[in-house]
C-alpha cells in the first residue's frame, strides 16, 4: 500500500522482529549518497528538529510523510529486510517529535504520520517475516488504526484496517475475522474513496470464497467492480488502484471455490500484465501453478512455479512464499516426476541460499 497523499492541515521494550523503538542516537537522518541542494536542506531541517524537537515545524513534518510514502513505494520491488530500518527510523522518528511538538497542526500531522509509518512498519515486518510475525504486525496496524482515529481520517484508518484483515486472510487463515475486517474496512472507507472501498470489497469476496460461499463472493466482486468504476480525479488513494488488481483478486477466489479453468483463465490474463519482477507477480504465478495442479497439468504448472520462484528470488516476498509452499505441497502425490522433483530440488536450494 501506498500513501502518497499531500500531508493535510508505544513504545515497548521488546525483541521481536519490528517494534519501531529507535535508539536516540539512531534518530538522525541516514547518511546519503549523492543528493541534491534540496534533498540536503530537508535532511538539514530534520536533524535540527530532532536536536529541538519542540520547534518541529509543518515543513518538517511532511518531509517525513514523503520519505514514508517513498519506502511505501518501493515495497512491491524490494526485500522488505532492507527496508526495515529505514522504516523503523522514519516511525521513530515521529513518534519523538509527536511526543514533544506544541502547535495544535504540527501534532495533528504527526499522529497522521504515525498512522501511515506504523502501517508501512507492521507490511514490512509482516512480509520481512514471511508472514509469520503476526502478532508484531498487528500491533503496528493497530496503532495506526487508533491514530487514524484520533486524527479522524477515515482513509488512513480503512488501510490500517485493510493491512489488519490481510494478516487475518493470509497469516492466521480465518476467513470469518478476516472478513469481519474487510466489511469494517469498506464501511469506513465508503463516500470517502472508492479505490479502498473497492479493494475491502476484493477482499470480501475472497474471505467468502475460503469459507466456500460462492454467491456472496460474486456479490462482493461485483460492487468492488462498481466502486472501481466510479474512481473520479479527487480519490485521495488514486495510486493504490491498479488495472490487473481485480484479476488478481477475482482469480484467487475462484481458485479457492475450486473453479480452475475459470481461475486459470483469469489469472493468465494478469500474469501477461504484471510487473516482471514484483511480490504480487509472484502471487498471481503461485495461484496460477495451482490452477494448473487442480486439473492435474504437471508441466504447466512446473513451468509457472518455476517462473513464480524466479519473481520471489528477487523480492523474497512473503506472500509469495506462502503460495509457492503451498503450490509444492499440493505437487507430493506426483513427488516422483522429474518435473516435480526439480521445483523441490530448487526450493531447498533456495531456502538454503537464503
Amino acid at each position: 500500500m501506498i500513501f502518497n497523499r499531500v500531508p493535510r492541515s508505544h513504545a515497548r521494550n521488546r525483541r521481536s522482529l519490528g517494534t519501531g523503538q529507535v535508539h536516540p542516537r539512531s534518530l538522525a537522518p541516514a547518511p546519503r549518497g549523492e543528493t541534491s541542494a534540496a534533498e540536503r536542506a530537508d535532511a538539514d531541517r530534520l536533524e535540527r528538529a530532532l536536536a529541538n524537537p519542540s520547534k518541529v515545524d509543518l515543513v518538517t513534518v511532511a518531509e517525513l510523510r514523503q520519505r514514508v510514502s517513498l519506502l511505501s513505494a518501493r515495497y512491491d520491488a524490494e526485500r522488505s529486510t532492507g527496508l526495515l530500518a529505514e522504516a523503523g527510523q522514519a516511525l521513530g522518528q515521529t513518534r519523538l517529535l509527536r511526543e514533544h511538538a506544541r502547535e495544535y497542526r504540527v501534532k495533528r500531522d504527526l499522529l497522521a504520520a504515525e498512522a501511515e509509518a506504523s502501517t508501512v512498519m507492521g507490511q514490512f515486518v509482516w512480509d520481512a517475516s514471511q508472514r509469520r510475525d503476526h502478532d508484531t504486525a498487528k500491533e503496528h496496524f493497530t496503532t495506526a488504526t487508533e491514530a487514524a482515529r484520533r486524527v479522524g481520517d477515515p482513509v488512513l484508518e480503512a488501510v490500517a484496517l485493510l493491512r489488519t484483515s490481510y494478516v487475518e486472510l493470509y497469516g492466521t487463515d480465518d476467513p470469518a475475522e478476516g472478513l469481519v475486517l474487510t466489511q469494517r474496512a469498506a464501511g469506513v472507507a465508503r463516500g470517502h474513496s472508492d479505490v479502498l472501498t473497492g479493494l475491502a470489497e476484493l477482499h470480501s469476496a475472497e474471505a467468502h470464497a475460503m469459507i466456500g460461499e460462492r454467491v456472496a463472493c460474486e456479490r462482493s466482486l461485483g460492487r468492488a467492480q462498481d466502486h472501481f468504476g466510479r474512481i473520479s480525479g479527487d480519490e485521495p488513494f488514486v495510486e493504490m488502484f491498479s488495472e490487473t488488481q481485480f484479476d488478481r483478486l477475482a482469480g484467487s477466489c475462484y481458485l479457492r471455490l475450486n473453479d480452475a479453468a475459470r481461475a486459470q483463465a483469469t489469472l493468465e490474463r494478469v500474469a501477461s500484465q504484471a510487473s516482471s519482477r514484483s511480490k504480487s507477480r509472484s502471487i498471481v504465478l503461485a495461484n496460477l501453478s495451482l490452477a494448473h495442479i487442480q486439473q492435474r497439468e504437471l508441466e504447466n504448472a512446473a513451468a509457472v512455479l518455476h517462473a513464480a520462484i524466479d519473481c520471489v528470488e528477487a523480492t523474497w516476498g512473503g506472500g509469495g512464499l506462502k503460495v509457492i509452499f503451498g503450490a509444492a505441497r499440493e505437487l507430493r502425490p506426483w513427488r516422483k516426476e522429474p518435473v516435480v522433483d526439480q521445483i523441490y530440488d530448487r526450493l531447498f536450494t533456495m531456502m538454503v541460499a537464503s
